[in-house]
């Protein structure tokens, strides 16, 4: 073989090689996928529901302080309906948000001697309304918690650097639970937390729990800085227009 037929034989090597690897790291799925698909699974069962009523806690870091609720939820798909009922703190306190209605305000009322100002009417995304909370009352619900892990995910599958494991027989109080776990070692930009996990129910498919931690400071362990966890879940129970009505007489409006 003459030096030029070499020349283009080692050429197209060279090429076929690069295209073989273009290919295979292409065809290379990213740790988080499987995970994402997971969650899409739940997230599926979750929007198929009616409504459903549980009892919810969360945790949040508010302008620097940890602000943790729990609550009574009724949640309505269509339209999308919310009924809060505050345990701790602010016991009493009730918030109802109908999408579509009271000109696209949430509608809430306090206790004891704040219980004087009446019924207010305030911008699910108003500085009063947001005091206490990250997220606005119309991201409220099962289907929404874990629709937004997905967002995360899926941004975050853009990157290198996720690890991801999975604990398939996990307990979370008396439920039987699957735990994906996805871990981010180096702080990065793109990275808004450096663990997150999700706790799916293993009877009923729906996401009942997310935790996130920052990434560790001074050598100390991750902290956790939000949680999210709905217990007690009760589906596709018949609710109704007064379920989410200031008239309803059980009520305190």
């Amino acid at each position: 073989m003459d030096g030029h037929k070499m020349f283009r034989w080692i050429c197209s090597g060279i090429a076929l090689l690069a295209l073989t690897t273009t290919a295979r790291a292409q065809d290379a799925e990213h740790n988080l996928a499987p995970a994402i698909r997971i969650a899409k699974q739940s997230m599926k069962t979750a929007e198929e529901l009616q409504d459903y009523s549980a009892n919810f806690f969360k945790r949040e870091v508010v302008g620097g302080q940890t602000i943790v609720h729990s609550m009574a939820v009724k949640m309505r798909h269509e339209p999308f309906s919310v009924y809060l009922r505050f345990h701790k703190p602010h016991d009493g306190r009730e918030v109802i948000y109908v999408e579509g209605q009271n000109n696209g305000n949430l509608l809430a009322h306090e206790t004891g001697i704040k219980s004087v100002v009446g019924t207010v009417s305030l911008s699910p995304n108003s500085k009063e309304a947001l005091s206490e909370s990250k997220h606005p009352i119309t991201e409220m619900g099962i289907a929404n918690l874990v629709k937004q892990l997905i967002k995360q995910w899926e941004f975050e599958s853009k990157y290198g650097e996720s690890e991801v494991k999975y604990y398939p027989n996990a307990k979370l109080g008396d439920r039987q639970v699957k735990v994906i776990e996805s871990n981010h070692p180096t702080p990065r930009k793109q990275f808004p937390y450096h663990k997150t996990m999700l706790y799916i129910d293993k009877e009923t498919n729906l996401p009942i729990r997310i935790e996130h931690y920052a990434f560790p400071v001074g050598g100390q362990p991750a902290q956790r800085v939000e949680e999210f966890t709905y217990s007690n879940v009760q589906t596709n129970i018949g609710l109704t227009n007064t379920d989410f009505s200031t008239q309803n007489p059980n009520y305190g409006f």
